[in-house]
């Protein structure tokens, strides 16, 4: 079992591995396998790498993120000419459909609101603005309502589990009520249950996928 201090120590090397993270005052605390992130961070896009990170080290079970972005004084922009790039951003995102998201900034948080299809779309438009010079923080409010709700959204998802090796998806329990998925079991790790949850995401029909997984190394 990896101690606090061992678990402390590989997240400090993640963060210093990951090329897009460059703040060298990041804190890390850790107790019982809670990790708590602090700092300030120079962008939006570097606290999400990040948050990622820490995410990725085997044995973290859950995450406090106390960081705020604290932008350079060469990198603020008003918020006119931050909605202007983010609708430039999700116009010429191919994976975003046109007119169907729209963002609101205030303060150098961008909100996006709008309704989709399918959820690919959705995360699509939060990573075409979360990398923009002068965002603070996103919040993706966008809602999926998918066109047709097939009644094998079940199977797909548990086809789509058995296919990718790289847990075992017997420890993993899907059900379906309408197009809402309920995912419970145990994983190995944050990126396990982040994949898991992706293939969920990814079956035709799925609107809300609530994600009650414990992660246990």
């Amino acid at each position: 079992m990896t101690t606090d201090t061992q678990l402390k120590n590989d997240i400090l090397a993640e963060l210093d591995w990951d090329p897009a993270v460059r703040s060298t005052d990041v804190g890390v605390i850790v107790k019982d396998g809670v990790v708590t992130l602090t700092g300030h961070p120079a962008s939006y896009a570097e606290k999400y790498a990040i948050e990622r990170a820490a995410e990725r080290v085997m044995g973290v079970r859950a995450i406090a993120v106390e960081m705020t972005v604290r932008l350079p004084a060469m990198h603020e922009r008003t918020d006119a000419d931050i909605a202007m790039a983010v609708e430039r951003a999700l116009e010429w995102n191919v994976l975003v459909p046109q007119g169907k998201v729209h963002p609101v900034v205030e303060g150098g948080w961008v909100t996006l609101r709008g309704e989709v299809e399918w959820e690919y779309q959705r995360r699509a438009a939060g990573a075409a603005v979360r990398d923009l010079l002068g965002v603070k923080g996103v919040s993706n409010t966008i809602g999926v309502k998918p066109r047709v709700a097939p009644s094998d959204v079940e199977r797909k998802i548990r086809d789509a589990l058995e296919r990718q090796a790289d847990r075992d998806a017997r420890q993993i329990q899907v059900s379906v009520a309408g197009d809402y998925v309920t995912l419970s079991g145990k994983v190995r790790s944050w990126a396990e249950l982040d994949s898991a949850e992706g293939a969920a995401w990814s079956a035709p029909g799925v609107a809300c996928v609530i994600n009650r997984m414990s992660v246990e190394p």
